[in-house]
């Protein structure tokens, strides 16, 4: 008669253990379900009022307010926008305006940023501190000054005016931004440019910039969204139909007796393009470039 081996026991036992161990990590059946369900109504959450007013705006004016979202589905409100308003216009005083504020707003963003950086000069300290608290001031305490000054300047009703005043909401937070994502790319790159018989600005443009797309990504996506989503500098500084922008565009859909829903989100749904691509050009940069310019910033 043989016998079972006496390791057999404690074997067995440490699989259990093992095992054990393993299904620690793992979520119960009643947990994943949670999960998902939670997932499901944060997503529809999200997703609704972007549908709403898409489906909105496939509606004819009879039935703009209520939730017959497929009767006499019809394309109607596009292009009584387009034929019948100055949307085009608008659409595209917008568009040079945030393309104009997105470029001086990354050359200016960069360079700052790589010479808070980089270099030590007289007022450094006092530049940074300018920066930081710029951004502490709402707009509605900046308005009215910036509304002088503008006047002041001649540049009121002109998209210069606007993109010189979206640089002032951009170009502080994307300057810090870009500072802390510069203090993180090694210095050494910066000396074997010198040493490669590079200037300072030729290191910065053959060297560095290759180096910083994911910050600059975010500061292009920033910049444009600044000008292309804001509302309150854009109806106190632009008068006349073909003079504004998107933003002062739609508040002529409303009045005191009503708003036309109907052209409204359909120039909803197309302001929305541009972001939408914009954000897809940018998104594989964002996540990177922010939390490298939070790093030291």
């Amino acid at each position: 008669m043989t016998t079972a081996p006496a390791t057999t026991v404690p074997a067995t036992s440490a699989r259990h253990s093992a095992r054990k161990v393993r299904l620690r990590g793992e979520r119960s059946p009643i947990a994943s379900v949670g999960l998902h369900l939670t997932l499901i109504v944060a997503s529809v959450i999200a997703v609704f009022p972007v549908l709403w007013v898409l489906l909105t705006s496939l509606k004819p004016a009879a039935y703009a307010t209520t939730t017959d979202f497929f009767k006499e589905t019809t394309f109607e409100n596009y292009t009584n926008l387009i034929q019948n308003t100055k949307f085009l216009t608008w659409f595209g005083n917008s568009l040079l305006i945030a393309g104009l504020t997105t470029l001086l707003g990354v050359i200016i963003s960069a360079s700052t940023g790589y010479a808070v950086s980089r270099f030590r000069f007289p007022g450094k300290r006092g530049l940074m501190w300018t920066l930081l608290i710029t951004q502490m001031f709402p707009v509605a305490v900046l308005i009215v000054p910036i509304y002088n000054i503008m006047a002041g300047m001649g540049l009121l009703n002109q998209p210069a005016g606007l993109v010189i005043t979206y640089l002032t909401i951009s170009v502080p937070f994307c300057a810090w931004m870009m500072k802390g994502f510069f203090d993180t790319i090694p210095r050494e790159i910066d000396e074997s440019g010198q040493v490669d018989g590079l200037t300072p600005f030729g290191t910065f443009w053959r060297l560095i910039l290759p180096l910083a797309k994911p910050g600059l990504a975010v500061t292009a996506f920033y910049s444009f969204i600044t000008a292309w989503g804001e509302v309150a500098y854009a109806s106190a500084f632009m008068v006349g139909e073909d003079n504004l922008t998107l933003a002062g565009g739609l508040q002529l859909f409303v009045n005191q007796y009503g708003a036309q829903w109907g052209p409204m989100t359909a120039a909803s749904v197309l302001i929305a393009i541009p972001a939408a691509l914009v954000f897809l050009f940018a998104q594989r940069h964002l996540v990177t470039g922010m939390s490298a310019g939070a790093v030291k910033g």
